[in-house]
């Protein structure tokens, strides 16, 4: 190809050579990726089949799932793939789609996180106006932007990304992430730096702060009511603090981890470390909506005994 600028194969570096043990761990790996669809599309369904969950803070749980079966589809396929191949070179095209897919699907989290935040944060601290605020509208025009502010602010990264010339192909990932793209730049990378750092404050710290902003008035109003009112309350919000909870701890795991240098972790523990953010949350957050939640719990059975 002669330009070292776009190397024609990107090559995954963090591939453990797992030997006779690789049928397992894609069988394991599949089924897996089976229970994360079937799961999230069963909350898409029982949500979208009764109108009793025709609300906002069960339709941002179904967009949650959407957001899961989404981050899913653009990281498994592939990794299934290089599970039972003995090599791991992925063309930049490839590459740059699946950034693309696996960022957005991690900044949608926080976002769609945010907005149930905020639907929490008025049907406890302004349950007067909360019909008047969380509007059809309002919740279409939250569900858009939750979607659309990510998409546009990821667009910018990987262009400036997918420009820079590049002075090799090894990414020390089992998928493709932006900063080890960056790294192999044959240039300065401060721009991209900058807006790395924009990116990250924009859809990691606001909406973290945020969260914590909305949860800390939660707190203040529970504080001042009877015990009653405060259990009704800790239902309805603690699936969203674990999943929350979940999603902080995975992704903090990979921003870490893509700093720190590979050479002193163990190849396997690195591997299942960079795993968590785009596994975990699709596969707990049906369980803890599901199961906590007893009118969505209610309709998941309803819907199973009706049909037998």
């Amino acid at each position: 190809m002669g330009n070292v600028s776009l190397p024609f194969y990107f090559n995954l570096t963090m591939f453990v050579n797992i030997g006779h043990y690789r049928f397992a761990a894609f069988t394991f790996c599949l089924l897996l990726y089976s229970f994360i669809v079937c799961a999230n599309l069963l909350m898409i369904l029982v949500i979208s089949h009764y109108s009793a969950l025709h609300q906002p803070m069960y339709l941002f749980i179904a967009l949650l799932s959407v957001n899961s079966l989404y981050g899913s589809a653009g990281f498994f396929p592939r990794f299934l793939m290089d599970l039972l191949s003995d090599v791991h070179l992925i063309s930049p095209l490839a590459c740059f789609t699946q950034i693309y897919v696996i960022y957005t699907y991690s900044s949608n989290e926080l976002t769609i996180l945010s907005i149930m935040a905020y639907d929490r944060y008025v049907a406890v601290c302004h349950p007067l106006h909360y019909h008047r605020k969380m509007t059809s509208r309002a919740v279409v025009l939250l569900s858009v932007l939750a979607w659309i502010f990510p998409a546009l602010n990821l667009t910018a990264v990987i262009l400036m990304s997918s420009r820079l010339p590049l002075c090799g192909n090894e990414i020390q990932k089992v998928f493709c992430a932006n900063w080890n793209v960056v790294k192999l730049s044959c240039v300065s990378t401060a721009l991209n730096n900058v807006l790395g750092m924009l990116l990250t404050i924009t859809t990691v710290f606001l909406p973290l702060f945020y969260v914590l902003y909305t949860y800390l008035w939660i707190l203040i109003v529970c504080w001042k009511k009877s015990t009653k009112f405060k259990g009704k309350v800790l239902q309805s919000c603690l699936p969203h603090i674990v999943s929350f909870m979940i999603y902080s701890v995975a992704g903090f795991c990979d921003i870490a981890l893509s700093r720190y240098n590979l050479e002193d972790i163990n190849p396997f523990v690195a591997v299942i470390l960079s795993l968590e953010f785009v596994v975990i949350p699709p596969v707990l957050n049906p369980l803890v909506y599901g199961l906590k939640l007893p009118d969505i719990r209610r309709h998941i059975l309803a819907l199973f005994f009706h049909k037998r």
